[in-house]
């Protein structure tokens, strides 16, 4: 089903809308929130949330990139349950990996002036995913936004874990000095 239909099944409040979800995102989102999480029983009860979450935002909200929308919210909620269990550690050191990466780049929104930089940094990560190659764009996409290791990233993409982890730092590099150099 199109992205188009299944967002007017949501406006419409069929409920038809969640089962087409479950067919479309359900395994996918899942295996993101399992990265997350460690155990199929809590990525199943997260899988959950964000349908009620997906029920619940769409009308109001209308997400250009379906996909991009559920798979961001199934992360958020993996990583809200995971604060909620008070388990870091929990879901294996790609969480914890992928986001000590990212957090010299980044600061977390704790408040709201935090939050409007936040913002700002999504639009510039976008500005930068723009200047790279298509490969070293879906490394970051697949390391940063589905936490996948490195090592299955490379695997999946048929090339090196080297050539995974150079593509990512280079990319980190550009991403840190695009910050600074707005600072």
């Amino acid at each position: 089903m199109q992205d188009t239909k299944l967002l007017a099944l949501f406006q419409s409040r069929d409920e038809t809308a969640l089962k087409e979800a479950e067919q479309r995102f359900g395994k996918q989102c899942r295996g993101i929130a399992k990265r997350i999480l460690g155990n199929s029983e809590d990525a199943e009860e997260c899988w959950n949330d964000v349908l009620l979450r997906l029920w619940n935002s769409i009308p109001p909200a209308k997400p250009e990139y379906l996909a991009a929308y559920v798979c961001t919210m199934t992360r958020n909620a993996a990583l809200d349950m995971l604060d909620t269990q008070k388990a870091a550690r929990r879901g294996g050191s790609q969480v914890t990996a992928a986001l000590d990466e990212l957090s010299e780049c980044l600061s977390a929104p704790d408040d709201i002036p935090a939050q409007v930089e936040a913002r700002q940094d999504a639009e510039l990560i976008n500005q930068m995913l723009d200047t790279l190659s298509p490969d070293a764009r879906r490394f970051f996409v697949l390391r940063y936004v589905y936490l996948l290791p490195v090592r299955e990233i490379a695997q999946n993409c048929e090339c090196s874990v080297s050539r995974v982890k150079v593509s990512l730092l280079r990319a980190r590099r550009k991403l840190k000095d695009l910050l600074e150099g707005i600072i």
